[in-house]
């Protein structure tokens, strides 16, 4: 077996042990989402694994990437100041869980370096970055002070909500125009919704590859399979719909992205992609009939695949 298919057995089994482990957890939304739209690396998007957790080395610097990533996220929804309980609860969403103490003690280590600061409302402080996080950096600078596995997840997670709304959003747009046809509107709405998932999902694997933490080859190969349904499913789309609104809304602002704020989301980016929906009806219908029939054919082969090496195995 190659180097590259023995990366993928690993990732692909310790993926799925992951899935399991998450199967009661927020990322249900984004599971049902790929599940749905791109089946051929379901569970995949997962893998959150660190080279120093598990040897067990600069486990500090680890916490401590980790911990600023959970204040960026929050920082990035426009919440600047956080408690040590809204970081201990976000930490075990994302990662492996760790006492409070231990968040306590980190969040005061970050404090004494001059990376955050503190604010008091009676006995309960507040953690607040000392500096804004910098803006348009390289991806490897960024990722050795941040962690972006937050930011990322939880964008995914916001576009996965909308997945599964699409047909309140497409009526509402037909009650305002007067016309639309609804069970394909909803379609290509589903189909923006879900290639905004995947590129939100390959912009955090090529991140992390990047992370001194990181197993890098393994982040490698996931975004290689990430990218491959990607470009099944938008190689024959117009740059104003792939470029100008997917790829914008699959980036956080650090690295030139939207920046989506509640409001926003819940207005004018939401009515953005209900009208490319309609706008690009012919567009859309082009490029799902081609992207069908290209994951028919991966699943066909990985069944294949599966089948062989299970009669290699007796």
């Amino acid at each position: 077996m190659s180097e590259k298919s023995e990366i993928e057995k690993i990732l692909k089994e310790r993926s799925k042990f992951e899935g399991l482990e998450t199967s009661n957890s927020e990322f249900v939304f984004i599971d049902k989402v790929v599940q749905d739209y791109a089946p051929e690396i379901a569970f995949l998007y997962q893998f959150r694994e660190d080279e120093s957790e598990e040897q067990q080395i600069k486990t500090g610097r680890l916490h401590e990437n980790r911990i600023l990533g959970i204040i960026l996220k929050f920082y990035l929804e426009g919440k600047n100041k956080i408690t040590t309980g809204e970081v201990e609860q976000e930490y075990k969403r994302y990662f492996r869980e760790i006492a409070r103490s231990t968040t306590s003690t980190y969040l005061n280590m970050l404090k004494k370096e001059s990376t955050l600061y503190t604010e008091r409302d009676g006995r309960v402080a507040y953690y607040i970055f000392y500096e804004d996080p910098p803006v348009d950096i390289k991806p490897f600078w960024f990722t050795r002070i941040f962690c972006i596995v937050p930011a990322y997840f939880n964008r995914a997670m916001k576009f996965s909500s909308l997945y599964f709304n699409a047909e309140k959003f497409i009526q509402q747009y037909i009650n305002d125009m007067g016309y639309g046809d609804k069970e394909i509107l909803i379609r290509n709405f589903k189909f923006i919704i879900g290639l905004i998932v995947l590129n939100i999902l390959k912009n955090r694997s090529s991140k992390c590859i990047g992370c001194q933490f990181s197993k890098r080859e393994i982040y490698k190969k996931l975004e290689e399979l990430i990218n491959v349904a990607i470009k099944d499913r938008s190689d024959v789309l117009p740059g104003e719909l792939s470029v100008d609104l997917i790829e914008k809304h699959s980036e956080i602002p650090i690295f030139k992205g939207t920046n989506i704020k509640e409001d926003e989301f819940k207005g004018n980016i939401i009515k953005e992609i209900v009208r490319s929906a309609d706008i690009f009806k012919k567009d859309l219908d082009f490029q799902i009939m081609v992207s069908s029939r290209r994951k028919d054919s991966r699943l066909k082969q990985i069944q294949a695949l599966e089948e062989d090496s299970a009669k290699l195995s007796y």
